[in-house]
């Protein structure tokens, strides 16, 4: 059945799309209205989505098809009108692999064909490409998740997944805004939570059977398989992407280990002020980035699609586009990590009262001393540090302010002097943390922020480890209390000026939730038990123990 729109498109709704199972997903193609019946071949972009098909933006769709494609807007196996059962993610790949052969066998086809998607939509292009389907030729993912644990490592999906898999659960989206999440987040056993939204969510509790990188998980692991991946990527993200961690990561692998060297090459990185929603507004919270952090990216994706899709020799910029937050200006790189990086520890100090901004931490790039006095302070599951966010898992977190939250003693706060000068820092984000904890199994948090001279504290970014997987998701093992043990934390990526007369800070804590559950510090297994324990945590930093976050701090060009 078609549908004309004069002078715009015409749509064919619901077409039947065969999966090699024998499944059919449905379809609805978006084409020019021309006098015959006759449709010139044309290259193909296609959109999977598990959001529904027919919440498509009609204003992307007509603009691709008025710069030459065939825009496909396919629903995902088991949502909105196609057959089967959804089941996140396990499908994808080789569905993926048969709608983009399918597209590429149409008559209105080139044989040509693009992907496009921002989340879920982005991971599943990923899924497709390791199965390489030979009619794709490029794809445009924006901020696309990990593998399992990258973005959360401590083995148990976050609370706030939960909302998400209720969004889905049914072939329609379900409504959120109804659900009292915050009363939600808080049931045990965490793996009985969805008993609280109203609704037996099957994935939520598979997920809890498999609490460590194991057969099942590797299943969907393609951040290990760049190799198998030969098309060129256009890679977007936003600093405030509460999955933003995947898409450099991702840029890195296929730079570094494409499937060829022309292949690294055809590699782009674009990096904006953005939270999940890539592009939408210049304003997150209280923090403004002006009117250039919203740039004309459907033009940017359709360079990329004329480059890679109809061959045109079009400049599709420079290797990496990145926004730098502070400065609040767009600057054009040549690789990530910027290969002009200075990497430089800033350790950790205190005569042992670090607790809360109250405190005496401080934050410098000195050594520290021999014997130098540990902070310590008491972990409460009960009593968790939150992690500020809406209820739902639309946006989980920006940039916040978190003076309240330190003013709480279980959170450590090191900060430097007001600096003299301008810093810019830009890169991924490492912490070591020396540590000992009371608990069998515990959790750190690192959190860097930017300190105003007024007293807001800007979050950048942060990370987590959880104790028992401080040797990677695979090799779980619980801790001998009171023993000290050297932690690596991810806080992620960010590019910032620090400006003359703020202060460059790092938060230690041992919850940030409901972005991360909360470790019940008994050992117990993951997710099952209602039981807590209070912990006493213990950082040091001495000369035998260098606490340090190590920043990216890039130079001046001069």
């Amino acid at each position: 059945m078609s549908t004309l729109f004069p002078r715009e498109f015409q749509i064919q709704f619901d077409q039947r799309v065969p999966m090699r199972d024998g499944i059919t997903l449905s379809a609805d193609i978006y084409m020019p209205v021309l006098a015959s019946e006759q449709v010139d071949r044309r290259p193909v972009i296609l959109l999977r989505t598990p959001y529904m098909k027919s919440g498509v933006n009609l204003e992307s769709a007509k603009n691709f098809v008025r710069q030459g494609y065939i825009y496909v807007v396919m629903d995902v196996r088991g949502r909105g009108d196609s057959d089967g059962e959804f089941v996140p993610y396990f499908n994808e790949g080789q569905d993926g692999y048969d709608a983009v052969e399918w597209c590429a066998s149409q008559s209105w086809s080139d044989g040509n064909v693009g992907t496009l998607g921002a989340s879920y939509e982005g991971r599943i292009q990923w899924l497709t490409a390791i199965e390489q389907p030979p009619h794709l030729r490029t794809m445009i993912v924006l901020v696309t998740p990990s593998d399992p644990f990258v973005e959360t490592p401590t083995g148990t999906p976050g609370p706030l997944h939960l909302c998400w898999l209720h969004f889905v659960s049914s072939r329609s989206l379900q409504a959120v805004e109804a659900v009292p999440w915050d009363y939600v987040y808080q049931h045990l056993p965490l793996s009985e939570m969805d008993k609280r939204v109203g609704r037996f969510i099957s994935a939520w509790h598979t997920e809890f059977e498999h609490t460590q990188l194991d057969d099942y998980w590797l299943r969907l692991c393609y951040q290990t398989r760049f190799e198998q991946v030969q098309v060129p990527v256009l890679h977007i993200s936003g600093w405030y992407d509460d999955e933003q961690i995947g898409t450099p990561l991702n840029f890195i692998g296929m730079t570094v280990r494409g499937a060829t060297e022309e292949i690294r090459r055809q590699q782009k990185l674009l990096m904006g002020p953005w939270g999940h929603a890539t592009n939408r507004t210049s304003q997150l919270g209280k923090v403004d980035f002006g009117a250039q952090a919203i740039i004309d990216l459907r033009s940017e994706q359709v360079r990329w699609f004329d480059r890679y899709l109809k061959g045109d020799a079009v400049d599709t910029g420079a290797a990496v586009r990145l926004f730098v937050m502070g400065e609040n200006a767009w600057r054009d790189e040549q690789e990530w990590p910027l290969a002009r990086t200075v990497w430089t520890p800033f350790y950790l100090h205190s005569q042992g009262r670090a607790n809360s901004r109250f405190g005496d931490g401080v934050l410098a790039p000195e050594l520290p001393e021999a014997g130098a006095r540990t902070d310590s302070y008491w972990y409460n599951p009960d009593h968790a540090t939150p992690f500020i966010t809406d209820g739902t898992s639309a946006q989980i977190g920006g940039p916040d302010d978190y003076a309240e939250l330190q003013s709480r003693n279980d959170v450590l706060v090191y900060a430097t002097e007001p600096l003299t000068e301008d810093v810019e820092v830009t890169g991924p984000i490492k912490v070591d943390l020396y540590a000992a904890s009371s608990a069998p199994d515990t959790d750190f948090m690192a959190m860097f922020i930017d300190i105003w001279p007024d007293g807001f504290r800007q979050r950048l970014c942060d990370g987590m480890v959880r104790a028992r997987f401080r040797e990677g998701m695979q090799h779980p093992s619980l801790i001998e209390p009171g023993k000290i043990y050297h932690y690596t934390i991810d806080c992620w990526n960010t590019s910032q000026v620090f400006k003359a007369g703020h202060r460059i800070c790092l938060q230690i804590a041992s919850s940030a939730f409901p972005k991360y559950d909360r470790n019940h510090n008994t050992g117990a297994p993951l997710g099952k038990t209602t039981e807590f324990a209070i912990a006493e945590q213990r950082i040091y930093h001495d000369s035998e123990h260098p606490s340090a976050v190590v920043l990216p701090i890039v130079p001046k060009i001069v």
